[in-house]
């Protein structure tokens, strides 16, 4: 059973993982319910009632969070907070307990200690570098990303 889920958005980020993931062809359906069978419930239909019940609370001023910036490790509070049109996301500004070194060569740094950026429901940024990587993936220290 995955502890880590709290949410529908967790688990059907999870099913989308699992789809993408996937060396036959897996429907959606199918993830969603693999998802469901993985929480400990007997299908999906019952896995997303009990979620359903459960707060998708936005991020919180003040509250403990870690990820990563441009490919380097942090830890740190989230400073502000914005939600986007729709619901669709959040404007996150972060303070950096320790400033973290964005550049990748020897002679020369640029250290950011405050950021912003819009990122999903799940904490990851739209926003990739050239290798695709997100520039910003954030997670509540009290809990587990999917």
């Amino acid at each position: 059973m995955i502890q880590h889920i709290y949410t529908r958005v967790q688990a059907k980020a999870r099913a989308r993982e699992l789809k993408a993931n996937s060396e036959t062809r897996l429907s959606y359906a199918a993830a969603l319910e693999q998802v469901a069978r993985e929480m400990g419930f007997r299908d999906w239909n019952t896995a997303a009632a009990r979620l359903s019940n459960e707060p998708e609370a936005c991020w919180q001023v003040g509250e403990r969070v870690s990820g990563t910036y441009l490919k380097r490790t942090f830890k740190g509070r989230v400073h502000a907070v914005r939600e986007l049109r729709d619901g669709a996301g959040y404007e996150l500004t972060l303070h950096f307990d320790d400033p973290v070194d964005v550049v990748d060569w020897d002679s020369f740094s640029a250290f950011r200690q405050r950021v912003t950026a819009q990122v999903s429901p799940e904490g990851v940024s739209w926003k990739k570098t050239s290798d695709g990587v997100p520039h910003l993936t954030v997670a509540r220290e009290s809990a587990f990303s999917v």
